[in-house]
């Protein structure tokens, strides 16, 4: 142990969060097991014991990511009140999730559509799209959004979504008007998903 950094018990929890904040600051090229070992202050073996290589490690991230996020959105799209209020909860704690860990969220979908992805893996990503979609459903019930094809137009809110989201993310949108440049995609994503 140095320093204190390490808690007998947690060195899972501990390699993630230090990951994560790796992540955050010097990208997953940078990742290493055992910069990671360093980092918390154990021996460069010990990561070994939770994850067999690199890309255990970057499973593990994404699929936390994958949590972190459904449970996020999940409280978001709990507000209460309208549609339109529900629907900008959700976008705006997506928003703030891809600024804040665009790393995170890009390594998310590059693993959970990796060859070797887990079926945990997969299962969160899926989690998360029903997560996003029964906001679209629950719009349909209200009136608020078209009959029709769930899927195609959840498919397209997250598009729109995802995009501004990595608009924001890379500095293409200024952080002071993002509220309000968000404010106008939705604005063209409900009118596009309204009633016909």
């Amino acid at each position: 142990m140095a320093g204190g950094r390490y808690h007998h018990g947690d060195l899972r929890a501990a390699l993630l969060d230090s990951a994560t904040t790796a992540l955050r600051t010097r990208g997953v090229d940078a990742l290493s097991l055992r910069e990671l070992a360093r980092d918390i202050g154990v021996s460069h073996a010990a990561p070994r014991r939770h994850f067999k290589d690199k890309r255990a490690l970057l499973n593990a991230l994404a699929l936390r990511g994958f949590e972190r996020l459904t449970a996020e959105l999940d409280a978001a799209a709990a507000t209460e009140g309208p549609f339109r209020r529900r629907l900008t909860a959700l976008a705006r704690a997506y928003v703030r999730f891809a600024v804040h860990d665009a790393e995170l969220l890009e390594l998310m979908f590059v693993r959970k559509h990796a060859p070797d992805a887990s079926e945990e893996l997969v299962a969160a990503g899926h989690r998360l799209g029903t997560s996003m979609l029964a906001v679209i459903v629950d719009g349909q019930r209200s009136g608020d959004v078209h009959a029709g094809g769930t899927d195609g137009i959840g498919l397209s809110v997250f598009a729109g979504l995802h995009g501004f989201a990595s608009l924001a993310a890379s500095g293409m949108v200024p952080e002071e008007g993002s509220d309000a440049a968000l404010d106008v995609l939705l604005g063209e994503l409900l009118n596009g998903i309204a009633p016909r």
